[in-house]
């Protein structure tokens, strides 16, 4: 069964998807950029900053869910320049300290808004 997971404490969709879906114990999260869901201003002053908000909006999105950051089982990061790699790796290692988990890093050419950082994950109850 599945189930469509949304919170005003993150980010509303840009298009036609939500926030996350549950389907039997797994949560599907959308990537996340860095809007702040209170202003709905961009953050995107440096990128850790901007790393700071993609995770407190996926954040956000798992607390719904009744989940957490220790229930996420694979990210996929998406970054227009690799040389933030350090940077984007250093903010998103404080969330994921013990047991992270899988991920893959991809440089693209553009991304929603013309943001730096977009990041999804899949998470298990």
């Amino acid at each position: 069964m599945k189930k469509i997971i949304n919170t005003s404490q993150a980010p509303a969709p840009i298009g036609p998807y939500s926030q996350a879906v549950f389907v039997n114990d797994t949560l599907y999260v959308s990537g996340q950029i860095a809007i702040n869901p209170e202003s709905g201003e961009l953050i995107t002053s440096n990128i850790q900053d901007e790393t700071k908000q993609v995770m407190k909006n996926l954040g956000a999105i798992l607390t719904e869910a009744g989940l957490s950051y220790e229930h996420v089982i694979k990210c996929s990061i998406f970054i227009n320049d690799m040389g933030q790699f350090g940077e984007i790796n250093e903010v998103y290692g404080q969330y994921f300290q013990e047991d992270p988990p899988a991920r893959e890093t991809v440089e693209v050419s553009v991304l929603p808004k013309h943001v730096n950082v977009e990041i999804s994950c899949i998470a298990v109850a």
